[in-house]
């Protein structure tokens, strides 16, 4: 599975209008794939719409990336947006495809968005650690997803579900003091350069 991250830096006041504009745009005939997401930053950058949009083949990502950047008026908020960044990712190949709430229950709505640098030679072994160690992980907190950047620097990003921050810190400290994570031997393939985000999902978000 493919997915597209897109970030919006929004002025003030604008973030319901422009998550109405998103949903418009991925719904238009003529879109490829599918929306996914659209959360509004809480904690980290703020004034920031991300959206996650899933893709059956690389082609119509690419495909859906050309329209964007043909498009006077990318998601239907050329003239909102202060800055448009999209970046292109493939799914860990054994993760499940990402769905929508009501079909997968994963709910928030805090969901936490986590960018990991990863060394030369790192990805494969990342990949297998984190099929090993994911499941047990997930009883605590559903990862979402975890995905390998395809442009850009060597990097992937992992998005996590909670119901609130209280039970985020619970669930990552129960996961330490279990042992259960990170994964052992995980951080030696991954370099310092490390982002969180914690975002809220729009009205208009499948993933509520």
């Amino acid at each position: 599975m493919y997915y597209e991250l897109a970030t919006m830096t929004l002025p003030f006041g604008t973030a319901g209008t422009a998550a109405q504009n998103v949903q418009a745009y991925c719904a238009a005939p003529e879109a490829k794939g599918e929306l996914l997401a659209c959360w509004f930053t809480d904690i980290g950058p703020l004034n920031q719409m991300i959206v996650l949009r899933g893709f059956a083949s690389l082609t119509d990502l690419q495909a859906e990336r050309e329209r964007t950047q043909q498009s006077a008026s990318p998601f239907g908020n050329g003239e909102i947006f202060q800055t448009l960044e999209q970046h292109s990712y493939q799914g860990f190949p054994w993760m499940k495809p990402v769905r929508p709430s009501a079909e997968s229950g994963i709910t928030g709505p805090v969901y936490e968005i986590r960018t990991y640098g990863i060394k030369p030679g790192g990805v494969q072994p990342t990949i297998d650690l984190w099929e090993e160690y994911v499941p047990a992980r997930d009883q605590l907190s559903p990862c979402v997803v975890a995905m390998v950047a395809l442009d850009g620097p060597l990097r992937f990003t992992n998005i996590w579900a909670y119901p609130t921050l209280d039970a985020r810190s619970k669930a990552r400290a129960d996961a330490v003091a279990q042992g259960i994570w990170p994964p052992k031997g995980g951080p030696a393939h991954l370099t310092t350069n490390m982002v969180s985000t914690i975002a809220l999902p729009t009205a208009v978000s499948p993933l509520k």
